[in-house]
């Protein structure tokens, strides 16, 4: 088949090209820098939707993979391109898909923007968090349920939903020398005095492997992409500080945790829910290969 990555640079982008081409696709990258253009890859800003529809015809895929974010380095200003290129970008990617006759999409979202509250551990039919206090995070979420909604309500192309849970491994936040590895590394993270939010983990090589099985397969609709123990706070920071020869982290009351981690890493930390992966192996036919117990504290 002929597929399109948009998003082709990026952290699951770039290690998903070569797995598709093992699997015999011919690979198209839609890239936004022109020097990074290669036989096989074209240019379009997504935020262009002419550009975009000039790029998808030339591509004329069968697939799309829509894997767009701009999340190198976590800013305010990353982080509003994101949600602009998860409304206005995948709108302008589903227009030009429609219209060379793409018969499927599939689409990068997020296993942790379900709100807080019923189980710890939920599934795909929990409700998002749309109207989380914190206003950067309800941003994202509502970009997250506006990209589902275009993706799942188009007519004509089957799509399917990737919700993939916290990336670890090299160049991740996680890595020990990622951002939040130095501060760890360094015994400046402090553990909330209840830190019973769970998270739930993903290596790169499962996202790949579960994209691709997306890609190949017909299964619709929206699917958690996580490993199969989603973690309390409580368990997996202090285990990740001994994995990184790291001092133990400071259990501090909850404001004054908040105020030193943030608002998003004490919340991830105190109510995040968990992911259940059940759906994703029981209709995807997917199931992870690494579990963060063995891989969280490494590059």
């Amino acid at each position: 088949m002929r597929v399109l990555v948009a998003g082709a640079t990026g952290l699951v982008g770039s290690a998903l090209l070569p797995a598709l081409r093992a699997g015999g696709h011919h690979v198209v990258s839609m890239v936004r820098d022109g020097a990074l253009v290669r036989d096989d890859a074209v240019v379009a800003d997504a935020l262009d939707p002419y550009a975009v529809r000039a790029a998808v015809r030339t591509a004329r895929p069968d697939v799309v993979v829509h894997q767009l974010t701009a999340l190198r380095e976590m800013s305010d200003e990353a982080l509003e391109t994101t949600a602009r290129l998860r409304t206005e970008g995948t709108a302008n990617l589903i227009t030009a898909a429609r219209e060379v006759g793409a018969r499927r999409f599939v689409a990068q979202s997020i296993a942790f923007g379900s709100a807080p509250q019923g189980e710890q551990v939920v599934d795909e039919d929990a409700p998002l968090y749309l109207d989380a206090p914190d206003p950067s995070w309800a941003r994202t979420v509502r970009a997250v349920a506006e990209l589902e909604r275009l993706v799942l309500g188009t007519p004509d192309i089957s799509g399917a939903i990737l919700r993939y849970g916290a990336f670890y491994g090299a160049n991740t936040q996680y890595d020990p020398a990622g951002p939040f590895g130095v501060k760890v590394g360094r015994g400046r993270l402090p553990l909330p005095l209840s830190a019973t939010g769970m998270t739930s983990f993903l290596h790169l090589e499962d996202a790949v492997a579960a994209t691709v099985s997306a890609v190949d397969g017909a299964a619709t609709g929206v699917f958690h992409i996580t490993d199969d123990e989603p973690v309390e706070g409580a368990v997996w920071l202090p285990e990740y500080a001994r994995l990184i020869g790291a001092p133990a982290p400071r259990v501090l009351d909850g404001d004054i945790a908040e105020r030193l981690l943030g608002w998003f890493t004490h919340y991830q930390l105190t109510a995040l829910r968990g992911a259940s992966n059940k759906r994703a192996r029981e209709v995807l036919g997917w199931k992870p290969v690494r579990s963060w117990r063995q891989g969280l504290a490494t590059g």
